[in-house]
């Protein structure tokens, strides 16, 4: 049951702190597309959103094994953190690449600043659930 509960804390951390996030660097013009994409991802056709939320779900059970091998002190900024770099860099340097978006070195500095932001509300709104879920 942990493990479902973590999976959902984390999909749900997209929806309600990532996405969020996202819509409000959308508004201020910092980046150009809108938060809640319905657009098909590939293979599978899945909304991109719903292909976000899956995949954090996923990276919650990461961030849940990382947080138990490293201790629970300053867990909130351990969640932001873990989110903020991993998640961002894996972005970065595999997940854009297989997208077909160029590793293009002049960009990489704003883009790893937005993915920071974005990813490390994501690991601080799924700590939120998993307190919720009364973890």
């Amino acid at each position: 049951m942990r493990w479902i509960l973590t999976f959902i804390a984390g999909f749900l951390a997209v929806l309600c702190f990532h996405q969020p996030a996202l819509g409000l660097l959308h508004s201020a013009g910092v980046v150009p597309f809108a938060p809640f994409s319905l657009a098909p991802t590939r293979p599978l056709g899945v909304p991109s959103v719903v292909s976000g939320a899956f995949f954090g779900g996923l990276w919650a059970l990461a961030l849940v094994l990382f947080l138990d091998r490293v201790g629970r002190s300053w867990v909130w900024l351990k969640a932001a953190l873990f989110g903020g770099i991993a998640l961002t860099v894996v972005a970065l340097l595999i997940v854009f690449p297989l997208k077909g978006i160029g590793f293009d070195v002049d960009k990489l500095p704003g883009r790893f600043m937005i993915g920071f932001i974005l990813n490390a509300c994501w690991g601080v709104g799924t700590l939120v659930f998993l307190r919720v879920f009364g973890r």
